[in-house]
């Protein structure tokens, strides 16, 4: 069984530490992000609140917002509860 466990180890890719800033292919200050074109095939409604909450998180630094964050944003585009 250690055979085998080490013989995969050997042939594995070698690890890449992507927390290392460094390391990256990614030039300083620009953002990865997961979900860049999934904006898309949503409704225009949809579409304009995707936006709204990926600007928000550029202006303010987040990488994920919480609750009150998107409910702030949601309202900034005028939505609002009868």
């Amino acid at each position: 069984m250690m055979t085998q466990l080490s013989a995969a180890t050997a042939t594995a890719a070698p690890f890449v530490d992507r927390r290392d800033a460094n390391a990256t292919a990614t030039p300083p200050g620009v953002e990865r992000r997961q979900f860049a074109n999934s904006h898309g095939d949503l409704s225009p409604n949809a579409r304009e609140l995707a936006l709204a909450i990926d600007e928000y998180k550029l202006r303010h630094r987040r990488r994920f917002i919480t609750y009150e964050e998107m409910l702030t944003v949601i309202r900034s585009l005028g939505y609002r509860r009868d």
